[in-house]
């Protein structure tokens, strides 16, 4: 099961530019003749939503660059930021836009490099009841919400939909509470939990998107130290590349060579969940919408980034006068673009 665990721009427009899984390194990016090491953390488990990830992994893409990945799958343990950090990981997942803006207010140098998700997969599940239909009807109503979320999604819904923190009951990530209450609601992941939920429960729960409801920002993120982009430039341009072909393989392609490493590294997995979600992730286009038809699998804009900085200012949850520029670096999208035209 996934939970948000809380975890870019161009002025220029141009054509979709998705690299081919075949493509070689540019002339630009020679390979090293030592690899450089990354150690890349993600913020759960080895799943689905890392495929591309993986499957740059697989099929040698990283190899390719100059570069010796190590993939280190997260959990409900993991602080992605923490580790980056410390130096104990060189590259990590950011789940949601949240933990990039609060990295700003709290002056820890980490950015947004790559955004793989244009829309955040953070749900809310309930059973399939008559009475709620909306999130506006889940006011005042017990949610089953992690410690993570309460620094990323529920203080938007606590200014937008006047959500109180009354309502929270804490979600462990074990859906047998949810399970056994009929008039329970819980947070979740489009591509993981409502799939489990009817595997085990056999119905079909209520999913409501948040960002069908106007939850902005990116998902799935690239996070890099200040210090690797400023001394190292070059490697963390090799991952962007190599990680924008393994999407674009993983999703279009065979995705069997990712799907082996995430079931070695998570043997809970299984592939009916895997294929469920990368149904998910074409279905609701969470890779390929957004920026990405202008700027390519994993592309950001200054503008986007403006607009949920001015949306959840305007909320009250960041103050006025951040520097919000400082969550991301949009050198590597333009990097790329400016090879593979």
């Amino acid at each position: 099961m996934r939970a948000v665990l809380g975890f870019l721009l161009a002025a220029i427009v141009t054509p979709t530019l998705i690299l081919p899984a075949w493509a070689a390194p540019p002339p630009s990016l020679s390979v090293p003749e030592k690899p450089v090491h990354i150690t890349f953390v993600t913020d759960w488990k080895a799943q689905a939503e890392h495929g591309g990830f993986y499957q740059a992994l697989a099929k040698g893409r990283y190899k390719m660059r100059g570069l010796d990945v190590t993939i280190r799958a997260g959990g409900p343990q993991v602080n992605v930021p923490q580790l980056l950090a410390g130096g104990a990981a060189d590259l990590g997942i950011g789940s949601n836009s949240f933990i990039t803006m609060n990295l700003v207010r709290q002056q820890v140098p980490l950015r947004a490099v790559m955004a793989v998700f244009q829309k955040d997969p953070q749900v809310l599940i309930s059973h399939p009841r008559r009475d709620l239909s909306s999130l506006t009807e889940m006011k005042g109503r017990p949610i089953l919400i992690s410690d993570a979320a309460m620094t990323s999604f529920w203080p938007w819904l606590r200014a937008r939909f006047g959500f109180s923190d009354t309502q929270i009951r804490k979600y462990t990530f074990n859906l047998a509470p949810f399970l056994v209450d009929p008039n329970a609601i819980q947070e979740g992941y489009l591509t993981s939990e409502p799939f489990t939920i009817q595997q085990q429960a056999h119905f079909a729960p209520k999913v409501f998107l948040l960002a069908d409801y106007g939850y902005p920002g990116y998902a799935n993120m690239v996070l890099a130290p200040q210090g690797w982009i400023s001394n190292n430039p070059r490697a963390v341009q090799a991952f962007y590349d190599a990680s924008r072909e393994g999407w674009q393989d993983y999703l279009t392609g065979d995705p069997a060579p990712a799907n082996a490493l995430i079931k070695r590294d998570n043997p809970d997995m299984t592939d009916a969940l895997l294929a469920q979600s990368i149904a998910k992730m074409k279905q609701y286009q969470l890779v390929t919408s957004g920026d990405a038809p202008a700027f390519g699998i994993g592309g950001m804009t200054e503008k986007r980034w403006r607009e949920f900085y001015q949306t959840m200012q305007s909320l009250g949850l960041y103050p006025k006068g951040l520097d919000y520029t400082r969550a991301y670096d949009l050198k590597f999208m333009r990097r790329a673009l400016q090879n593979f035209r």
